[in-house]
């Protein structure tokens, strides 16, 4: 079967040179740029791709980019069987795309397939050590992928590839109508991408937990219905431990006795419950911290989501990095 790579990137710099050399093995290499000041499409160009330029007087999203590259496959060229989606900041392995193909081979009812995706630099800051958690899911048949991962043109096509005017959690999205279209989306037990994450500051980490609160919004509201329910288990878990219990709590105070502000100690325990429950390693401890913290961020997007909907007002990016 014939392979093309789609990367989609910003000012992604060296992450950008490592992920094109990764990808020579494909037959078609597409790189799409949304604006990039850094000499990226140059770079891109010399690696041997093929340049896409986003107009960036529409809105920008990852969605509109990947799709830009979906429609460059189909209308330039030989059209791939399949192809791997791939993002600026990552890196693939090297034994990846044989390890995917031959699964797809194999297994002609599976549209998507991934693997693991790690942070390539956990050790320099707690935040990247979540995220590298964050990707070691389950194996075998899953819900849904994220953004690097081999998947069938017929499949993507079959279903219009990406919603371009979601800001994020596009790939959940796409893997809702992706299985609603009978094909299913797979994690195999095979090393698949470096990524870049790049957080240093609490408030990088503070934006991409807003950000998953407003995507998880969105996609509740899009495919939150029975059965699929996309999305609601998530919504519902940050509104009440990022929004309903601490107004429960300050609204008890204010009623009673200051007192009752003592029940914030809730939040601690929680940290001490997840901590322990994970093997109680300083890894643990970080992760069940953030975890806890991260859901009042997340909660902050779901309200953002909704007050956008209710005003009309336009959506702009959550960006992070």
């Amino acid at each position: 079967m014939s392979l093309a790579v789609i990367i989609i990137g910003r000012n992604e710099g060296d992450r950008l040179i490592r992920g094109l050399a990764s990808v020579q093995a494909a037959s078609r290499i597409i790189y799409v740029d949304s604006g990039s000041t850094d000499g990226s499409q140059d770079a891109a160009q010399t690696a041997g791709a093929e340049l896409v330029t986003l107009d960036m007087s529409q809105p920008f999203t990852a969605a509109r980019a990947r799709n830009a590259g979906l429609e460059r496959l189909r209308t330039h060229g030989a059209r791939p069987d399949l192809v791997q989606l791939m993002d600026g900041d990552c890196e693939l392995q090297p034994d990846w795309l044989d390890a995917a193909q031959t699964f797809l081979t194999d297994h002609p009812d599976v549209g998507i397939v991934f693997g693991r995706r790690r942070e390539r630099f956990p050790e320099a800051t707690i935040y990247n050590r979540l995220c590298d958690w964050e990707w070691d899911v389950p194996m075998g048949e899953a819900r849904a992928c994220g953004g690097d991962a081999l998947m069938r043109m017929d499949a993507l096509e079959a279903i219009g590839g990406y919603n371009p005017g979601l800001i994020a959690g596009e790939e959940p999205e796409m893997c809702v109508r992706m299985r609603a279209a009978g094909w299913k989306v797979w994690r195999i037990d095979a090393e698949m991408t470096w990524h870049d994450a790049a957080m240093t500051r609490l408030g990088q980490f503070w934006s991409r937990a807003r950000r998953a609160g407003h995507a998880w919004a969105e996609g509740a509201a899009m495919h939150g219905a029975p059965p699929e329910q996309h999305c609601v288990a998530d919504v519902r878990r940050v509104l009440i431990w990022g929004l309903v219990v601490p107004i429960a709590i300050l609204l008890l105070a204010l009623l009673t006795s200051p007192l009752a502000l003592m029940l914030f100690a809730v939040y601690p325990l929680r940290v001490l419950r997840m901590a322990r429950r994970g093997g109680g390693r300083r890894i643990d401890w970080e992760r069940a911290g953030l975890v806890v913290l991260g859901q009042f961020a997340e909660a902050a997007g779901v309200i953002e989501f909704h007050l956008r909907r209710l005003t009309s007002r336009p959506r702009g990016l959550i960006e992070y990095k």
